[in-house]
């Protein structure tokens, strides 16, 4: 599963490569064995005079990538790269990652609809299979609704229906093979959404980080003075009170309640619950928080239905301190993980 947010930057890039005249590659990581810095479905642009956008390793193989990368551009024919991290004696870099990686560059031309299509696609937000054959660079959408977008016609009937039920809860990018092809699926999804109820100061480092981390963000505030781009310009903004605000145009969010003033709270908190939220995180104590969901009518456990205190317990004293514990834990909710050190974990992407 890929986040849609990245494959817009790469599109983005991609797109301003082709208004300078010059041709480009998807570069994409398609298998992994063993520890790795990314993980598969993890996508970069490399285009003519080594311009890129993003990154498959951290770094220590881009510039190795590149030169095919400029190979397969040029001839415009795909090819895959594979990469052995655990032999020291070829690479001689000294790479923490000892695991192997399976690379597909695919030259993306701009007279191809496909691209044109993806862009449509991931313009509108909405969720996708991206299915590529390899090493054929055979290439298809398929979205939520069943439709098929580009080379129809080659994607047996098999992996169409692996693609179309993918979409329920694929993680990340998967290989199929069937009958001697094989084929890449991987999800697109876009960004969850979440609201910030509260522009206080300390409200500003959490979107910084919510925004870098994935999130698309809202700051819920009446208070235009502080609801505003100045300080958070990686932000939505929605100046209302939340007793004004229809439920349905706020659902399927992730909240983080900070406004500092329990009324206010309150009401956040109220409209959160009726709105079908996949994550509430309250600042403040457990006491104040079980209080507000007394006074709201509401029959709900604090540790089991919200999580207050908001964030994970790294000692957090700072704004900023704050700031990466509670974004720490929106991510580790949103992988399913528990928060936990990493000390003697073996492998890490599991």
């Amino acid at each position: 599963m890929s986040q849609l947010k990245e494959f817009r930057m790469i599109m983005d890039s991609i797109k301003s490569v082709w208004r300078k005249d010059k041709k480009a590659a998807l570069v994409m990581l398609i298998g992994v064995n063993g520890s790795a810095y990314r993980m598969p479905g993890t996508k970069m642009m490399m285009a003519e005079d080594a311009e890129m956008m993003g990154t498959i390793s951290g770094g220590c193989l881009e510039g190795d990538i590149y030169g095919f990368a400029e190979k397969a551009i040029q001839g415009g024919t795909p090819c895959i790269k594979n990469y052995d991290l655990s032999d020291n004696e070829i690479w001689s870099l000294g790479i923490g990652c000892k695991g192997s990686l399976e690379i597909l560059i695919l030259p993306a031309k701009k007279e191809d609809p496909f691209w044109e299509y993806t862009d449509k696609l991931i313009s509108e937000e909405v969720e996708f299979s991206l299915v590529l054959e390899v090493p054929t660079g055979i290439k298809s959408l398929v979205t939520k609704y069943g439709e098929v977008i580009g080379d129809s016609e080659y994607l047996p009937s098999t992996v169409y229906d692996k693609a179309l039920k993918s979409l329920e809860s694929q993680k990340r990018a998967e290989v199929l093979k069937w009958e001697g092809r094989t084929f890449v699926i991987d999800i697109i999804r876009p960004a969850q959404k979440l609201i910030v109820a509260g522009a206080g100061k300390d409200a500003i480092p959490v979107v910084e980080l919510a925004a870098k981390a994935g999130f698309t963000v809202t700051v819920l505030d009446p208070r235009s003075e502080f609801n505003k781009e100045r300080f958070f310009p990686s932000a939505n903004h929605l100046v209302e009170l939340p007793e004004n605000i229809n439920p349905e145009n706020v659902a399927d969010a992730w909240w983080v309640i900070m406004n500092h003033l329990q009324s206010r709270d309150e009401e956040a908190l109220y409209l959160a619950l009726k709105s079908n939220p996949k994550y509430i995180g309250v600042l403040g104590p457990v006491s104040r928080t079980q209080e507000m969901i007394v006074n709201i009518g509401e029959d709900l456990t604090v540790s089991e239905d919200i999580y207050s205190p908001v964030g994970l317990d790294i000692g957090a004293e700072t704004m900023e301190e704050v700031a990466i514990s509670i974004v720490s834990e929106l991510m580790a909710v949103r992988a399913n993980r528990e928060g936990k050190s990493l000390k003697g974990k073996v492998k890490i992407h599991v």
